[in-house]
C-alpha cells in the first residue's frame, strides 16, 4: 500500500491514521518532495478512475491565480499538477492496482 501523503493535511492524516490502525504500514511518498512526473500522474487517475480536472485542488492560492475558469485539457490538467503539485488532491492510496482519493479518510477502507 502507498499513500501520496502531506504531513501537514489534517485529513492525509487521518488517512495514514487508517492505515496504521490495520496494522499496515505504508510506503509514504512525500508528493510535495518527490514530485510525480505526468506519466505517474497518469497512471494514479486511471487507477482513481477520474479525470485529471478532479483530482485539482481548487482551494490553492496557485489554481486561483494562474487557473480558476479556465478549461484546461486532461494534459493541461497533468501538466499543471506536474507544475503545481499542490494542485494535487490529497492523500491518494494505493493499493492492489485501485487507488481511492483518502477524502473522507474512510473512502481507504475500500482498500482494505
Amino acid at each position: 500500500m502507498t499513500i501520496y501523503h502531506n504531513p501537514r493535511c489534517r485529513k492525509s492524516r487521518e488517512t495514514l491514521a487508517l492505515i496504521e490502525a490495520q496494522g499496515i504500514e505504508p510506503e509514504i511518498v512525500l508528493y510535495l518532495k518527490d514530485q510525480p512526473d505526468a506519466a505517474e500522474l497518469k497512471g494514479l487517475l486511471k487507477k482513481l478512475g477520474m479525470p485529471a480536472s478532479q483530482l485539482v485542488r481548487r482551494t490553492e492560492a496557485i489554481y486561483k491565480e494562474r487557473y480558476k475558469g479556465k478549461d484546461l485539457s486532461e494534459e493541461e490538467w497533468v501538466e499543471a499538477m506536474v507544475e503545481h503539485p499542490k494542485l494535487i488532491e490529497r492523500p491518494i492510496v494505493v493499493a492492489a492496482g485501485r487507488a481511492v482519493l483518502g477524502r473522507p479518510p474512510e473512502n481507504v477502507k475500500e482498500l482494505f
